[in-house]
């Protein structure tokens, strides 16, 4: 898993009008001015939220006339889910080796 791939990704998504672009084309492809729509900032600050998510690979637009929708690249947040379920499991294992420890702790005090 490429750690740069993964590095923008999150540098990425840490802006919060970026996240909420993410979480509007998850549920459907939007044009840049219907990205814009709910944002008080230029259309020169979407774009550039915009390219901040193509070249982490997040989102794309493909070459064509305007306008052009604007997409969400799943496989982006695959890595990230990839990632963080790697260490998520990690801890889980060593949540229950320390349930394991207090149960038979709680055994022995009993004396079962």
């Amino acid at each position: 898993m490429p750690a740069d791939t993964l590095s923008r990704t999150f540098a990425a998504l840490a802006d919060p009008t970026r996240r909420d672009m993410v979480a509007r084309l998850s549920v459907a492809d939007a044009t840049v001015a219907e990205l814009a729509e709910p944002y008080a900032m230029s259309l020169q600050a979407v774009y550039k939220h915009l390219r901040v998510l193509e070249e982490a690979g997040v989102v794309n637009r493909p070459p064509g006339p305007q306008p052009r929708p604007v997409r969400l690249e799943v496989g982006s947040l695959d890595l990230m889910d990839e990632w963080i379920e790697q260490y998520r499991r990690r801890a889980e294992e060593r949540y229950q080796r320390l349930d394991r420890v207090l149960g038979a702790m709680e055994d022995e005090e009993t004396g079962s």
